[in-house]
């Protein structure tokens, strides 16, 4: 049995028997090593798995982790739904368009489609539901919304990204995804509003609208929160790492001073959950090591690239093929490990198809987006079903039209590159 066939085949076999994505990762790849080359390589793994997270940018996650979770707790996303509340107005479908506003600001503090899902519902869901929303149209619609969160800066994946391909710059990334993120908002957008005036959701006279002086000034520090991470970047300031920390520290100035809405208990508990959390990403960057250095050693990378390639000679046939398989992950997976599995096979597909490197980041970011709220296991969705006490099965019939509308902004930027690259250019920055 070849190496190929034995990594390949042993990840699966694990990953399906229930063992967790690093598990399956790290000891498919030992297993491959020690069948493939010999034990002194398996020796070596401890040193592997070390330099996989030995990485400084690698810092910017944990840091944006908790930067999210911060404007979570302290009272942000509240302010942020008044402010757009006050902008759309009393209409109908009006609450489905303040959500998706509000996702697509809180995606710039967090850079996690599940921390935005859970804030925007926790404050969405009760008050769409006093406007004749139910509850399944409510939790598809701000799980859909959510996933933007992947795209717009900070993105966690597109950090990842960066790190795992050579030469990408972080900032360019982040420049090249903000239209793109934009377009996938206002792809949930415009299905939601068709539904929701059709099906009568919502009010458009007697709901009360709040002042829009009264309401900016009081969403002013979370609206700064952006400015401050991509304008530092801009300006050369700081660094993505350095931004993710002056993010912390602002956020806690925030909720600490201006809001008042966190306590040294808040803050102990921000600390002790982030931390839980980027303790599992950082496993899973790490044994993913093991799993790349075993592909790229034994060549099996290569072959399976030459596989996909073989398939067709059209590069358009080989990048959609690629897309559906990226999306069907995304149903599955989280993002950070879809970019860890599939980037060692898909960068030999890029180098010889000469893919813009930056653009085909973006793509798989916008798949795996959509795979966040596609069932079966959509965890964005999980998290806004839960929130809204409706099984996942009640959302079948509203989360199509998202799906669907995102997956036609997918097909724009793929036919329509400059949608993704012209930001980063008129920047300057290298695509």
């Amino acid at each position: 049995m070849s190496a190929h066939v034995i990594l390949l085949g042993s990840f699966f076999l694990i990953l399906i028997s229930g063992a967790p994505i690093s598990v399956a990762l790290g000891l498919s790849g030992v297993i491959a090593i020690f069948f493939g080359l010999d034990m002194d390589a398996v020796a070596n793994m401890s040193t592997i798995t070390y330099a996989s997270i030995a990485k400084y940018p690698l810092i910017a996650i944990p840091l944006f982790i908790l930067t999210g979770m911060i404007f979570e707790r302290s009272g942000v996303a509240e302010r942020l739904v008044e402010l757009s509340r006050a902008i759309v107005g009393p209409r109908r479908g009006g609450l489905a368009l303040v959500a998706i506003l509000v996702c697509l600001i809180m995606g710039g503090m967090s850079g996690s489609g599940p921390a935005d899902a859970a804030a925007v519902a926790t404050v969405m869901i009760p008050s769409m539901m006093k406007e004749g929303y139910p509850r399944a149209f409510s939790a598809s619609i701000i799980a859909a919304s959510a996933s933007t969160a992947i795209l717009i800066p900070p993105s966690i994946a597109l950090i990842v990204y960066s790190i795992m391909v050579p030469g990408v710059d972080l900032r360019a990334l982040f420049a090249a995804g903000l239209f793109p993120g934009l377009l996938a908002g206002l792809a949930v957008a415009v299905p939601a509003l068709i539904i929701s005036r059709r099906n009568g959701y919502g009010s458009d006279s007697g709901a009360s609208r709040p002042p829009l002086g009264r309401s900016f000034v009081r969403a002013l520090p979370g609206l700064f929160a952006p400015v401050i991470i991509l304008g530092g970047l801009r300006s050369g300031l700081f660094t993505p790492t350095e931004a993710a920390a002056v993010a912390v520290s602002y956020g806690l100035i925030v909720g600490l001073f201006l809001h008042r809405s966190m306590s040294m208990r808040d803050i102990y508990n921000v600390l002790a959950e982030s931390a839980q959390i980027s303790a599992v990403v950082m496993i899973i960057i790490s044994l993913a090591g093991i799993f790349a250095f075993a592909g790229s050693i034994l060549g099996t990378f290569d072959a399976a690239a030459g596989h996909i390639l073989s398939i067709s000679d059209s590069p358009m046939v080989v990048l959609i093929l690629v897309m559906f398989v990226v999306l069907l992950a995304g149903m599955v997976l989280d993002g950070v490990s879809i970019y860890l599995i599939a980037l060692p096979l898909l960068m030999p597909i890029m180098a010889t198809l000469g893919w813009n490197q930056v653009w085909f980041g973006v793509l798989m970011a916008m798949n795996v987006a959509i795979g966040q709220f596609t069932p079966p296991v959509a965890v964005n969705l999980m998290v806004t079903a839960k929130i809204a006490n409706v099984p996942i099965e009640a959302t079948m019939r509203w989360v199509f039209w998202p799906i669907f509308a995102m997956i036609l902004s997918v097909g724009l930027v793929i036919a329509f590159p400059s949608i993704a690259l012209w930001l980063p250019t008129v920047l300057g920055y290298k695509v």
